[in-house]
């Protein structure tokens, strides 16, 4: 009998491992994919007109390969330049001869400090940040590279960072950004606040407490987002809100002139192929828009590329050496 409940507690150990072994390696598994450094690498910084001072990385390109045109890599929501991901892909777009500069704007992980006026902490991140400020974040990282001799851009933003440079380039028209990736973003229009969400944040703005978190209810975990950060969403442009035109007419992305990529990961990322039509027959619908759009994806990859960051930088440079058809 001892030896049958010695066996069986046996069993249960190795089924509580192999289980463990499972959940760790579908949810918790961190980057084991990180590309060696092979090039010139260099912590930079760009502070924006009102004095926000944002960090990044520049990867420096092959001197017999380098290109004229630099890349900007714009991070996700909740995360930063130094994300093992963004390094990666960075690197790979550096060894095939573009410079890339991989960059925070206030937006950076779920919270931080963008410095502090008239004695009060200006709070910036997913929790506090305001969106829509991150143009100017965006339009020092660009004079930034300017002064480092490149004068054409492509700006490259993932997943949330997609919104961050289709709406500076919807608003500034920079003639220097000659294209626009969107990696991972979000098709569709916003969805709407929650009313009872935005009633909390009306009130304390009105109270001026714009840094007090409102908490959503109907998140299955924990999700907090100040009420300034709510109000800037909800006062973002009805063209902004449905950018690629799918309710709207005139909708934002008929201020880009510029050619436009567009990809998702095959492996579970947050939107596919119908996706992809979807934006491409949407624009199409609009009376003006972008000089080209083209759609991939990239087979294996999740939302993060885990593991295929090169060829997420093989598809963005062979975008860019066609000449953006």
């Amino acid at each position: 009998m001892k030896k049958k409940f010695r066996i069986i507690g046996i069993l249960s150990i190795l089924v509580i491992i192999i289980l463990g072994t499972f959940i760790y390696l579908k949810f918790f598994k961190f980057n084991t994919h990180i590309k060696d450094a092979t090039l010139s690498e260099q912590i930079v910084f760009a502070k924006s007109n009102d004095d926000v001072l944002n960090a990044g990385v520049m990867f420096g390109a092959k001197k017999e390969i380098a290109k004229t045109i630099a890349v900007i890599l714009v991070h996700g929501w909740g995360v930063n330049f130094y994300s093992p991901n963004y390094i990666s892909i960075g690197r790979s777009l550096s060894e095939k001869g573009y410079t890339c500069v991989v960059v925070n704007t206030r937006m950076h992980d779920i919270g931080n400090v963008e410095g502090y006026k008239w004695g009060n902490r200006l709070r910036g991140g997913g929790y506090w940040g305001i969106e829509s400020d991150q143009t100017k974040d965006l339009a020092a990282w660009i004079d930034f590279v300017e002064s480092n001799g490149f004068k054409k851009v492509i700006l490259l933003g993932h997943s949330a960072g997609c919104a961050a440079v289709r709406i500076y380039q919807a608003e500034k028209q920079d003639n220097r950004v000659i294209g626009l990736v969107f990696a991972s973003g979000n098709v569709n229009a916003d969805s709407p606040i929650d009313s009872s969400l935005v009633s909390q944040a009306v009130r304390f703005t009105s109270e001026n407490k714009g840094d007090e978190l409102v908490e959503d209810p109907k998140r299955s975990f924990p999700s907090y987002t100040s009420a300034a950060t709510i109000m800037d969403m909800v006062n973002k442009p009805p063209e902004y809100k449905d950018f690629f035109g799918i309710h709207t007419v005139n909708a934002g992305i008929t201020k880009i002139q510029c050619p436009v990529l567009a990809f998702y990961g095959s492996n579970g990322d947050i939107a596919n192929e119908t996706d992809l039509e979807l934006l491409k027959s949407s624009v199409k619908k609009q009376p003006k828009g972008p000089s080209s759009v083209t759609t991939t994806m990239i087979t294996g990859a999740d939302h993060m590329y885990d593991g295929e960051e090169e060829q997420v930088a093989g598809v963005i440079t062979k975008w860019i050496d066609n000449g953006f058809h």
